[in-house]
């Protein structure tokens, strides 16, 4: 049996175009111990060694811009911001080179997803041939997924909600499945998620008594 084809160029893009409307302001630019979400989740990427990044904005595109100055990454600005998932998912692919063999798709709101989460994906890609990697917390499966280039296409041609659902669904079979702590399943939509994280966050900087 041949070794599996390692992918040489692994990429990640950030959806961060959304409206926060559940949230009553933009949510990317809320501050957790002192860095911002998009920031935040911009810089776990890149410490992971993805390459290039990309981070899909959209609503409030310029603050945007400006949160993440100085950060050697791509924007992709999706003015259809209010529509599905799959419109910023596709400005993110479309920005990537031939040269890319694989892409970690990650929200930006997922705050509790580590460096260590992101690189365990591409080394479960390097030592399988299977087309997509999938985080999977107890009995979800949720991002950050790999995605490898065999299935760009489906990627770009899916249309919907969520990090390329209907393909995902459709390779569940082929995927390789990297388990990760059920606690880590942690997205911020509502002001009271963003507080619960927020105090889970502040206790874990207190020091022991």
């Amino acid at each position: 049996m041949p070794p599996p084809t390692e992918p040489s160029r692994v990429a990640g893009v950030i959806l961060a175009a959304g409206a926060s409307r559940r949230m009553g302001r933009n949510k990317m630019l809320l501050e957790l111990q002192g860095e911002s979400l998009v920031r935040r989740a911009a810089q776990r990427a890149l410490a992971a060694g993805l390459s290039p990044v990309v981070v899909v904005i959209g609503h409030e595109a310029d603050r945007l811009r400006a949160e993440l100055n100085g950060l050697p990454l791509e924007l992709a600005v999706n003015p259809d911001y209010t529509g599905p998932t799959s419109g910023s998912l596709h400005r993110g692919l479309n920005l990537l080179g031939a040269d890319v063999e694989a892409v970690v798709v990650m929200l930006g709101d997922m705050v509790r997803v580590t460096v260590e989460t992101l690189a365990m994906l591409v080394a479960a890609a390097r030592g399988t041939d299977a087309p997509l990697v999938v985080s999977r917390y107890g009995d979800v499966t949720a991002p950050p997924l790999l995605f490898r280039r065999a299935l760009f296409g489906e990627l770009l041609a899916w249309t919907g909600e969520g990090c390329g659902k209907a393909v995902v669904q459709a390779h569940r079979r082929e995927a390789m499945y990297v388990e990760r702590p059920e606690a880590l399943l942690t997205d911020v939509d509502t002001p009271e998620d963003f507080a619960a994280v927020s105090q889970h966050y502040l206790a874990a900087d207190r020091p022991p008594r």
